[in-house]
Parts: C-alpha cells; sequence; structure tokens
C-alpha cells in the first residue's frame, strides 16, 4: 500500500458499559451455543451462595449477604458451558480420526459436548475408542508401575476442589514424585514467591470487607471485566461512595472504565453507568516498576516538603531496608522513569498525591504485573508504596492479588506444590506410612523443559489444557506425542488429547455443578477463594452420562492401581464419604482447617487467616521487606529497535483455554481470534491499514525460530511500541526461556516480536 494512501485509523472500542444489558445478551449467546440442560437456571439461582454451587470459573470471593443474582457474566458461561446438552460419546470418535480432530479450531472442539466414556488411544486407527474404567485404571497403574516415578508429572489446572486435590498430592508422593505443577506456575507463582518474599504471605492480605472501608484503590495490570466482573460490585460501590480508584494498564479496558449493574433496575433501564477510575494511566507494557517507584518518589518529596506522609512508626517497627530503598529511589531520575513507564512526571505525581492523601488504600493487580521477567520485583514495587503509609495488615487496606482458576489458590494450600518445604512432611510420615520426595520436583517451566529435552515420561493431567497453555507451544506439541503415557482427567475435548502419548487414556468426570453420589450420598467439595475463604460446594444436576466419576473418584482409583496396598491410605473408604478426606485435611493443616466439616458452609466461607494481615511478617528479616529491582524496566527487554513488546490476553468469550464464542465484545472486536492489537499510530508508520494480515516473528534471540502468520491487525488504544493478542493463539511466541527470574512465570507479558 502506498504511503500516500495510509491514514491513522480509529481504535476499536465497544460504547456500552460492562455490565447492563450487553451482559445479558453475552450469556444469552452462549446460552444458544450451549444449550443447557434442565436445571440449569436453577443452579445460576444458587450459584455463589451457601448450599449451593461455587462458580467454576473465576476465585473472587463469595459475600456472606449475597445478592438476589451472585453470578456474572462470566462464571454464568462458565456453569452454561458445563451443563451444555451436547454430548461427545464414543461414536463421535468413531467417525474422526485424531488426525482430523487436530485441524479442529479449539472452538469446535469444545462444541463437541461432554465427554461421556473412559477411552483409550488407539495408533493402528488413529482413534480414541471406547474402553471400561476397571481396564482405564489396571493399565495405567501399570504403566505408571513401570515408569520412573521422577519422570512422572502430576498436573492440577485448578478445579478440582480441596478433597480431590489432597488426594492428588497425597497421591504423587506416595508414588515416589512432587512433580506437581499447576495453573499457578503460569500467572500467580510470581505472587506465590515474590509476596512471600516482601511480606511473608504467599496470598493476599485482604479480605472481601476491606473494599468496604478503604479510600483509594490502585488497580495494577487487572482487567475485572473479562477476568472477574463480580470484582465490578465493590468496586462500583467503592467508586459511588468517593474511593478514588487509579487504573494503571497499557489497554483501555471497558472494565475499568464504566459498570452498568444487572442488579439494579435503575442502571438497567434509564440511569446512566457508574464511572470506575478516577485515573487512568495508560503504562507502557513491563513499565510498572517504573509508575509506582514514580508515585512512591513524589511521596517522598511531599513528606520532606511537607511532613505527616509516611506511618514512621509503622517503617520503624516492622520495616526493614528502608533507608536503602529511599536511597536507590532518590538515585532514580525522573527522565528514567518517564521513559520506561511510558507517563508523565506530572501524571505519576498526581497520584502519589493522592496516595499520601488517602487514609485506607488497596493495591489490586493481575497478571499484568506478574507475567514479566522481573515480575516479582514489580510486586516488590507495589508492596514498597503500600507500605510507606502502613497500608498492609490493618482495616481498608493490603495487597490484593485477584487470581485466575476458581481453587488454584486452594490447590496449593492442601499440598499441590514442586517445594517439599512447603507441605508439612512429618506430618505425612506419622498419618500414612510414607516416606514423602525432599528433593524439589518440577514446576510447569521444568516440566516443559524435561518434555523438550526427551526426559519426561508419564503425564497425568487433572484437568486443564496444558500443550496449549505452556510458552512455546508448536515446539511443545512436537515433543508431547514422545512421551510413553498420557493421562487426561477432563470434561471436554480439547487439543492437549489430541497429543496422545504412545499410552493415551481420557478419564471423563463430573463437573461441579452435578451430584457426586457416593454411597448412596450427594457429596460436598470444597474451594479456596483469592481472599483464603474456604467455601463448600454441592452439586444439583443430574450428571451428563451415567458413565461418568467424580474427579476424587477417579484419583483415588488411579492411586489404588499404582500403590502397593498400605493400610493407613484406606482409598475406597476416603472416596466412599469425602468427609473423611476433610478430616485428613484438617489433621495435616490443624491451623488452617480446625473444625473444617463444621465451618465449610458458613455465609462467606471461613477464613483460614494469613500472618501478614495481622502484622506477623514471616519473611527472612522477621519484618516487611522493602526491595530494589534489578531493572525499572519488568520486561527486561529495554530498547531495541523495531522490536514489538507483545501481551497475550483473553477475550470476553473464553476462560484459559476455554472459548465460548468469537466475541470479545468489551473490546468492540468481533470474529476470528487470529489476530493483533496495534495503536493507530504504529499501524500509520508501519504503512498498515485494518484488518490486513501480517506475520509476527519472535525476537527473543535464544537461537529458537518462533512465527506466527495470518494475524489480522486491529487497531486498538494502547501505547506504541506494544502489541495484544489472544492466548493461546499467539503462544507459539512466547520463549519458555523468558520467565520471572524469582518463580518461572512465563513473561506472557512481554513478548518480545518483529513484523516479518
Amino acid at each position: 500500500m502506498s504511503d500516500d494512501l495510509i491514514t491513522t485509523p480509529d481504535p476499536m472500542t465497544y460504547d456500552g458499559p460492562v455490565g447492563g444489558w450487553g451482559s445479558a445478551k453475552g450469556m444469552a449467546q452462549v446460552a444458544r451455543a450451549a444449550r443447557p440442560g434442565p436445571g440449569a437456571f436453577e443452579t445460576l439461582r444458587r450459584q455463589n451462595k451457601p448450599g449451593g454451587l461455587m462458580c467454576v470459573s473465576c476465585a473472587w470471593g463469595k459475600p456472606p449477604n449475597p445478592h438476589v443474582v451472585e453470578f456474572c457474566e462470566n462464571g454464568a458461561k462458565a456453569t452454561l458451558w458445563d451443563l451444555t446438552s451436547e454430548r461427545c460419546g464414543p461414536d463421535f470418535f468413531l467417525d474422526r480420526t485424531v488426525t482430523e480432530l487436530s485441524t479442529w479450531l479449539e472452538y469446535d472442539l469444545e462444541m463437541a459436548g461432554r465427554l461421556t466414556h473412559p477411552l483409550r488411544y488407539d495408533a493402528a486407527s488413529d482413534r480414541y475408542l471406547e474402553t471400561t474404567w476397571d481396564e482405564a485404571f489396571a493399565a495405567i497403574g501399570q504403566e505408571l508401575q513401570a515408569l520412573d516415578p521422577k519422570a512422572v508429572t502430576f498436573y492440577a489446572s485448578g478445579k478440582a476442589g480441596l478433597e480431590a486435590s489432597f488426594l492428588y498430592a497425597l497421591y504423587a508422593r506416595a508414588y515416589g514424585h512432587v512433580n506437581l505443577p499447576d495453573s499457578s506456575n503460569m500467572c500467580h507463582e510470581t505472587t506465590s514467591v515474590g509476596l512471600k518474599e516482601v511480606v511473608g504471605s504467599p496470598v493476599g492480605t485482604c479480605v472481601l470487607e476491606d473494599f468496604e472501608h478503604c479510600d483509594m484503590i490502585i488497580n495494577v495490570g487487572q482487567n475485572p471485566g473479562t477476568n472477574s466482573p463480580r470484582m465490578l460490585h465493590p468496586l462500583q460501590e467503592a467508586a459511588e461512595r468517593g474511593c478514588c480508584i487509579v487504573a494503571i494498564n497499557p489497554l483501555r479496558e471497558k472494565g475499568l472504565i464504566e459498570f452498568a449493574s444487572p442488579q439494579s433496575v435503575w442502571q438497567m433501564t434509564v440511569g446512566a453507568p457508574t464511572e470506575i477510575a478516577d485515573r487512568y494511566l495508560q503504562v507502557r507494557t513491563g513499565g510498572d516498576i517504573a509508575a509506582l517507584t514514580g508515585i512512591a518518589k513524589h511521596v517522598l518529596a511531599l513528606e520532606r516538603a511537607e511532613g505527616g506522609v509516611l506511618d514512621h512508626a509503622f517503617l520503624e517497627a516492622h520495616c526493614h531496608g528502608v533507608q536503602d530503598w529511599m536511597d536507590w529511589v532518590d538515585a532514580t531520575d525522573w527522565a528514567d522513569l518517564e521513559r520506561v513507564s511510558g507517563l508523565t512526571r506530572d501524571a505519576m505525581e498526581g497520584i502519589g498525591a493522592i496516595y499520601a492523601r488517602s487514609k485506607a488504600v488497596i493495591g489490586v493487580y493481575g497478571m499484568g504485573l506478574t507475567q514479566h521477567v522481573h515480575g516479582s520485583d514489580a510486586i516488590g514495587a507495589l508492596v514498597n508504596l503500600l507500605l510507606l503509609r502502613g497500608n498492609i495488615g490493618r482495616k481498608g487496606a493490603g495487597c490484593s492479588p485477584v487470581r485466575g482458576h476458581s481453587n488454584v489458590q486452594g490447590q496449593r494450600t492442601v499440598g499441590i506444590t514442586e517445594k517439599p518445604e512447603l507441605v508439612p512432611n512429618d506430618r505425612l510420615r506419622e498419618l500414612f506410612g510414607i516416606e514423602p520426595p525432599m528433593e524439589e520436583g518440577w514446576n510447569t517451566t521444568a516440566f516443559v523443559e524435561a518434555l523438550l529435552e526427551g526426559r519426561a515420561q508419564g503425564y497425568l493431567g487433572l484437568g486443564g489444557n496444558l500443550a496449549r497453555a505452556v510458552p512455546d507451544t508448536d515446539r511443545v506439541a512436537a515433543a508431547w506425542r514422545a512421551m510413553p503415557l498420557t493421562v487426561h482427567v477432563a470434561t471436554r475435548l480439547n487439543r492437549t488429547h489430541l497429543m496422545p502419548g504412545r499410552s493415551s487414556w481420557i478419564l471423563p468426570c463430573l463437573v461441579r455443578a452435578e451430584q457426586d453420589i457416593q454411597s448412596g450420598t450427594n457429596q460436598q467439595v470444597t474451594v479456596e477463594d483469592s481472599f483464603s475463604h474456604i467455601h463448600g460446594s454441592i452439586g444439583k444436576r443430574t450428571p451428563a452420562s451415567p458413565h461418568l466419576m467424580s474427579e476424587t473418584a477417579i484419583v483415588a482409583r488411579l492411586a489404588q492401581a499404582t500403590l502397593a496396598p498400605n493400610p493407613k491410605m484406606p482409598w475406597d473408604s476416603w472416596a466412599g464419604d469425602y468427609a473423611r478426606i476433610r478430616a485428613l485435611i484438617e489433621a495435616v493443616y490443624p491451623d488452617d482447617f480446625r473444625d473444617f466439616e463444621a465451618r465449610m458452609n458458613e455465609p462467606g466461607g471461613f477464613y483460614r487467616d494469613n500472618p501478614a494481615r495481622n502484622r506477623d511478617w514471616q519473611t527472612e528479616s522477621g519484618r516487611a521487606q522493602f526491595t530494589c529491582p534489578a531493572d525499572l524496566d519488568a520486561t527486561g527487554l529495554g530498547e531495541r529497535a523495531g522490536v514489538y513488546r507483545l501481551m497475550t490476553l483473553r477475550s470476553n468469550d473464553q476462560f484459559n483455554t476455554t472459548v465460548y464464542g468469537m466475541s470479545d465484545r468489551l473490546r468492540g472486536i468481533e470474529g476470528d481470534r487470529m489476530l493483533v492489537m496495534m495503536s493507530p499510530e504504529d499501524m500509520a508508520a508501519e504503512g498498515l491499514a485494518p484488518e490486513q494480515r501480517i506475520t509476527l516473528d519472535g525476537a527473543a534471540d535464544d537461537g529458537v525460530v518462533r512465527q506466527v502468520e495470518g494475524l489480522r491487525v486491529v487497531p486498538y488504544d494502547l501505547p506504541r511500541g506494544c502489541l495484544a493478542g489472544y492466548f493461546p493463539e499467539l503462544n507459539p511466541l512466547s520463549p519458555l526461556s523468558r520467565g520471572d527470574l524469582a518463580s518461572d512465570t512465563p513473561a506472557a507479558k512481554g513478548i518480545p516480536v518483529r513484523l516479518a
């Protein structure tokens, strides 16, 4: 296209607010596609309420006094998707080879419906064939016995309840490994490591009630409209009472701009939506450390000019490294802070002035902060700012990471971790007569490295679509099928299932909304939310197939088939009554799960406490730790000519790798997911027109060739030099070699790419 025809296009946008009738329309579209069975809407009526279903989507807290409707658009989509009337039975696979199915889109695989029978892969016909549960368990157990346990990985997606998760972790240790990666390794492992280093807690310090008492919220790299819509209610209430909400995010996201509550007749008819963010700082990708440091630098200047800004008593009694950090801030030049953050000094000083006069501040963050090479340092930068005025460990203040999957935090709480020191191994020895492995196992990155090097021999997945969720997906796909054994506990078909190992099995399970009948009784399961509250959940719907088993029962049967008999591990008994498993959890973790059975159905859940919330700093220094980052630029990329910074993210019709449809309504984008968002100014400079197809090349300089072709260019409001596109379609560009230096969390928000 000739230069004289290139103009700066208008960015895509959505005219309506988050929520409102657009949300209702979005749910209706998914309902039409999923065709949920009878009772689905009764399930939604009881969702996130005592005696009902706890949402299988995000891990946002469940209030003790729920709204009449306590589900959001995304939570409704997840439930309706689970309760589809579509079925993916043995006949489906008889008609289609795995090779053919591998050409299908993620969405089309999902649309095949719920899996109904256990399946084994038959290499001769290249098909999954029906099998029996007994045959599957016997064969898998025998194959696991023949493998080196240290070369086998047990992955968990973050959905299974505490009961199944506890047994899964126990099974792994009894088998002989702690290769226990979970979905946290790809998102908030940075929190588990970075936040723990500075405040002594691997989870957030806030509870849901704190949002009722804060007068400032700093939201960094977190998009509630797409990722956690129920969060919009406390944000709306905070905004309406005058709380200042500051959004720091590269993209202008509707969920941080305006919200019309579906609970409000006024806003659903003639009323105006609520404006959410008072200030919106469009930070450059990876510029959060610089932005937060700039805000803090002005707070220090105000203290020196006016006094009375810092909480000196708190700093003296509770903090370590204060002066070293202040010296570093003083030595950091404003020009560098502006250059790296992409913000003006005035913008950062404006937020600093608001912070200096605010009495109770919550720092909220998501994967926009954590998925960087220096993600742990970015968390430290936010904590530095909060500590200046004692904004951790008191009402209405604290650090609040927003978790993704509904029980990802809880799975770590009950032992799904590759780090032996995080588990009370002495209690496991005493209670179960096993010798837990004490060497560190594989997290997700270590597993993928082992896979690419040919060292991974077996994979057992408790949910998830891991081969599509990890970095370097093209390289992973080529290596996955070389494993001798792959086993998937699943509800629907996904692309990872279509990379069968030499022996491959699909074990279909119940969803959380379905009845889980064991020994004649419908069993409850439990989950932990982002605020460390434990909730009971019970399904009421008829299972999609009489041939399904629960996740808990599947784990127990696999363990029975694999392990030598042990009278201290009665797997049948545990699977027959989940209360017995909860008693085990309480015995292993007595401080967190005191009176577990009696408290699990408390409205709002029961709190398992957090030392940092009580200003008990379980850090190396015994105090809250100020830290100086290794680099102001969280991406670690520096300035490289022609290199863009790519962020991967979800669309509005998506949860993790599950794609419900082709609408990204809140960004005004519809249709084909093979796209890249680019600032209109960059498009004009590159001579690109909207919808033009381009190719992106990886620019990691690690010797690996990475490329994604056929991406349509979409103009969007984001900083120059920054790109955005969908996960998992752009994961082939994300290098396994680039992750948070402290936690290995993939740097999916700072992927170096070039235009081909």
